[in-house]
């Protein structure tokens, strides 16, 4: 038995990297996935890899997360396609860096759009779904740097967005409580995912400056977000909506 056995969950941004453990991980927990990804060739990949692995799991893609339309019509295949949703795991993100005030105002609304709008948007247009449901869980990934500044990269944008991802979990949680949704926000550190450890390459220097605030002086593994994330979708956490769960190595203690 699995701790998410009947669940149907939509996770974004499942072509690679957290959201293929994560449809990796909840579908070993039995849950029902519902992946999406604007990379439509990878995606199809991941798939494979839940179905080898023995789970369940459908993709709708390529989508452009950033468009209204087009989540709104992802949002009602989702929830057709296994009868309902329970859970909606906002993965996705799309960001820049770059320093003040080199930083472009196009580079600053791109990251908005990437990270603060995409949860937004899924958010919203799954919303009646999980009221038709009974209830739900929604699970919005931010990031440390919602809760502290970082110096490598410099991260204006991708500060400002994640602050805003944490408080946007609050008020969903507020209004969701009538409906039985809980909201539930988890911010990783740095997480050594494959396309950044292929990005970084042998650059020692930018990985140990990137880990330096943490108190570990390491990545975090996928799994070990993602475990978390699945703990927080289940049944045992169901007192839990409105945390911010700090994922980082212990960079936000000092």
């Amino acid at each position: 038995m699995g701790t998410l056995d009947g669940k149907v969950a939509l996770i974004t941004g499942t072509a690679g990297g957290m959201g293929r453990v994560a449809a990796l991980v909840f579908a070993r927990e039995g849950a029902r996935i519902v992946g999406t990804d604007i990379q439509a060739e990878a995606d199809a990949e991941t798939v494979d890899l839940v179905r080898r692995a023995g789970g369940e799991m459908t993709s709708i893609a390529p989508i452009d997360l950033t468009d209204p339309e087009a989540v709104r019509r992802l949002a009602d295949e989702a929830a057709a396609a296994y009868g309902g949703l329970d859970v909606v795991y906002n993965n996705a993100a799309m960001q820049r860096f770059g320093p003040m005030p080199d930083f472009s105002v196009e580079d600053w609304h791109a990251t908005i759009a990437g990270e603060l709008d995409i949860p937004f948007l899924v958010s919203k247009y799954t919303w009646p779904h999980l009221v038709r449901r009974g209830g739900g869980v929604i699970i919005n990934i931010a990031s440390e740097a919602g809760l502290i500044a970082g110096a490598t990269p410099p991260m204006v944008a991708h500060t400002a967005a994640n602050a805003g991802v944490i408080g946007m979990t609050r008020q969903l949680a507020l209004e969701g409580a009538p409906h039985g949704i809980r909201a539930v926000a988890i911010s990783p550190g740095p997480v050594l995912t494959p396309a950044s450890d292929r990005d970084l390459g042998d650059n020692q220097a930018a990985r140990d400056a990137i880990t330096s605030k943490t108190l570990l002086k390491r990545f975090a593994r996928p799994e070990e977000i993602v475990e978390l994330a699945a703990f927080l979708a289940s049944e045992r956490a169901g007192y839990i909506t409105g945390a911010n769960y700090p994922v980082d190595g212990g960079a936000s203690a000092w």
